[in-house]
């Protein structure tokens, strides 16, 4: 299982937290250190679809052009997380084949059991 996100943001800190006191091993991976290729964002936009994986509430959103922001779809939502990785929504945990985005404790519940 794979853990992506910055080791600073509350969200990410919770949800690790909440696996280390469950003792669930994990690969930490920090969007600031190695963002995730467009193979990998294009995985995970077919997963869970790019409005689920773009962060609109945070900064680096709105710091972008208003024009950036315009019209997306997912080859411009790709491009866009490929060149601002901290656009991604994080937590992003990559369990097999399902995508878990964002920390919520019932989700985590329910997935991991």
């Amino acid at each position: 299982m794979e853990l992506f996100g910055i080791k600073n943001c509350d969200s990410v800190k919770k949800a690790r937290k909440w696996l280390d006191a469950r003792e669930i091993d994990y690969a930490f991976h920090d969007l600031k250190q190695a963002a995730p290729d467009k193979a990998q964002l294009q995985r995970w936009c077919q997963a869970v679809g790019w409005e689920t994986l773009l962060n609109r509430r945070g900064l680096t959103w709105r710091q972008l052009d208003e024009a950036q922001k315009q019209d997306l779809d997912t080859p411009m939502a790709i491009e866009l997380m490929q060149h601002h990785p901290m656009l991604i929504k994080r937590p992003v945990i990559q369990h097999g084949d399902q995508l878990l985005v964002g920390f919520k404790e019932a989700d985590y519940e329910q997935h991991f059991g």
